[in-house]
Formats: C-alpha cells, structure tokens, sequence
C-alpha cells in the first residue's frame, strides 16, 4: 500500500498540479493538509473520476484536512473523537481506515514563535494528539498519523541547525511533544530507509530558498511497528515543489508490504 501525505496549501490554487501528481504517483491513500475549503467546495467528484473515495474536514479559508483512498474508506472521525469541534481544533485532523489501517491526516498548527500564545496552543494540540491516540489506537495495530507536523524531528531535519537554534518547529518542548507519539508507539516511516541529513519536504517561497536548498523536514508518515517493519520505499518527491504554482511542501509517500 503506498500511503501519501501533503501540505496543498489551498486545494483551489493546487488541484491541477493534485491532479498531476495523483496521475503518476498513484498513492492509495493520500492524506492533505491546508486544503482551505469548505467541506461543500471540496471537489468530491473529480476525486471520484480519479479512483478516489474522499473524506474532508475543512473550515473555509484557512486549515483544512482531507483523506482519498483507492482500499475503502470507513469510519471518518473528523477532528477529535472525544470532545466536540472548537475553534482550538480548527479543522486540523481527520481519521479513516483504508484497506485495514486507520489512517489520520494532521496539521499541526504553526505555532509562530516560541513563547506566544500560538507556541503554547500547538503544544496543547499535541498534547490532546497523543491523547486522542492513546484512548482510540492500539500501537499494536496498523495504524498511521500523516500530515504537517510543524515541527523538524532533528537538527539534521533544518538547513543549518545554528541559525535555527531554538526557534519555533526546533525547540526542545516541540520535539519533546513529537517524542510522545514515537514513544507510545509510531516510527517515523521515512527514516526507516533513509538516515542522510538534508532531505526536507519543505522550502520558503522567498529569496531562493528551494534552490538554496534552505528547507526542514516537517511532513511525516509516523507508522505504528507493525507497519513500520514493512517499509519498501519512500520518497520526498522534490519535482512537485518544481514549476509553475507549487506548493511550498513536497508530498512525501511511503510504500508498506502487504502483512
């Protein structure tokens, strides 16, 4: 099963190069954040066209989540389960199982600057992230959480860690928040075959920062063990960052062996 995630950064501005890169990707599951759509726009029928059932969870201007998947799409949770949607949660998680694995599209929220009272609703969030898995997930079943998580996992996930050093997504509380998850029981599913340093899945659109080179990694595929031991392949497709309106985030996918 090749499972996919990617930040859009408005679904309206992005769908054709979506529909590009769906054409020759062929995810079977892709998990997109920052659709920035109402759940009524979200372009359910061209999805359709394409082989994909859909689930989106979307406010309208900002945020948005959304699942598509070619092996079933059942049991949509969109935000979290165990408390009602507020403006804290702001349209920033949905949940499905796809062919036997309950798959979560998350966005974690920005956070802006260490210290504000942005910086500590993201901690909060994550916070209630790991609680919502805790009390929905067992760790020992097919499971992956995917999406932007706004935060680079290590110093070798930044550019240069030094002219990051302590900023908001490289500071010790987020990356602590982030060990949570690992913890009760997800991998990161990328790192299951690549170890390099310098291999971002997000880049600036100002002063040349993708051709520089002056990215993060920040958008994971976090797998429970089970699935974790049966990584094959994975891949940042730097090319859809390329050309004409691109994201500022490439999609990264990761291709699970059947059990």
């Amino acid at each position: 099963m090749r499972i996919a995630t990617w930040n859009v950064n408005s679904l309206k501005a992005r769908m054709p190069r979506v529909e590009e890169w769906l054409g020759y990707a062929q995810p079977d599951v892709i998990c997109m954040q920052e659709t920035k759509l109402t759940d009524a726009a979200f372009p359910t029928m061209a999805f359709t066209a394409m082989g994909y059932e859909s689930a989106h969870h979307g406010q309208g201007q900002w945020n948005g989540v959304a699942i598509l998947s070619k092996v079933g799409l059942d049991d949509v949770v969109a935000g979290f389960s165990d408390q009602k949607e507020d403006e804290e949660v702001e349209s920033r998680l949905i949940s499905a199982t796809c062919g036997g694995v309950r798959v979560s599209s998350v966005y974690v929220p920005n956070g802006r600057s260490v210290g504000s009272e942005h910086y500590e609703a993201k901690l909060a969030w994550l916070e209630r992230l790991s609680g919502h898995l805790i009390a929905t997930t067992d760790p020992k079943s097919d499971a992956v959480v995917c999406g932007d998580f706004n935060i680079a996992p290590e110093d070798r996930d930044v550019w240069d860690a030094k002219k990051v050093h302590g900023a908001t997504h490289v500071s010790d509380p987020e990356r602590k928040a982030l060990q949570v998850l690992l913890d009760w029981g997800l991998v990161d599913a990328f790192r299951q075959r690549y170890q390099q340093d310098k291999l971002f899945s997000w880049w600036d659109y100002r002063a040349g920062d993708f051709h520089q080179h002056r990215g993060m990694r920040i958008d994971l595929v976090l797998a429970t063990q089970s699935l974790a031991d049966r990584v094959e392949y994975a891949l940042i497709d730097r090319f859809a960052r390329k050309g004409k309106l691109p994201s500022d985030h490439a999609p990264l996918f990761v291709d699970f062996a059947d059990a």
